[in-house]
């Protein structure tokens, strides 16, 4: 088994078990090196806001974990310095919406990246930018 093969086996684990991701029923769907694809339902009685609709915070840790994930494909335990949303459209109750998580800086000491979270058109509704500080190695 390849370093790579083992990382992914490793994050996987990490992820199943990871309370608040499980909370919020994030899923990962894909997981390659430097990229991620979660998923996750907007529920009516977990994810919504008083208007029905998800909540910023759902997103935003959606986005958060795509992100810091997709910084961790590349075998660095990561903590998030600073990040930023652009909400774009309102997301309603839904089975799930999607978010691809990408990096874009592979610093030693710093990781830069990207998330954009879609419906099942493919519509945009959020997309992030956010800076990661390299806390150590994962393996």
């Amino acid at each position: 088994m390849t370093k790579q093969e083992q990382l992914k086996m490793h994050l996987y684990e990490l992820y199943a078990h990871n309370p608040f991701v499980n909370l919020l029923q994030m899923k990962i769907e894909e997981l390659g090196e430097g990229t991620v694809k979660l998923s996750m339902p907007v529920l009516a009685d977990k994810h919504t806001n008083l208007y029905n609709m998800a909540h910023g915070g759902a997103l935003a840790s959606l986005a958060d974990t795509a992100m810091g994930m997709a910084c961790a494909t590349t075998g660095k335990k990561v903590v998030t310095l600073d990040m930023n949303l652009n909400y774009i459209r309102g997301v309603e109750c839904q089975e799930a919406i999607i978010a691809t998580g990408t990096l874009i800086h592979n610093g030693r000491s710093t990781m830069v990246a990207e998330a954009e979270i879609v419906n099942s058109s493919r519509n945009l509704l959020v997309k992030a930018r956010a800076t990661f500080f390299v806390t150590g190695t994962f393996l």
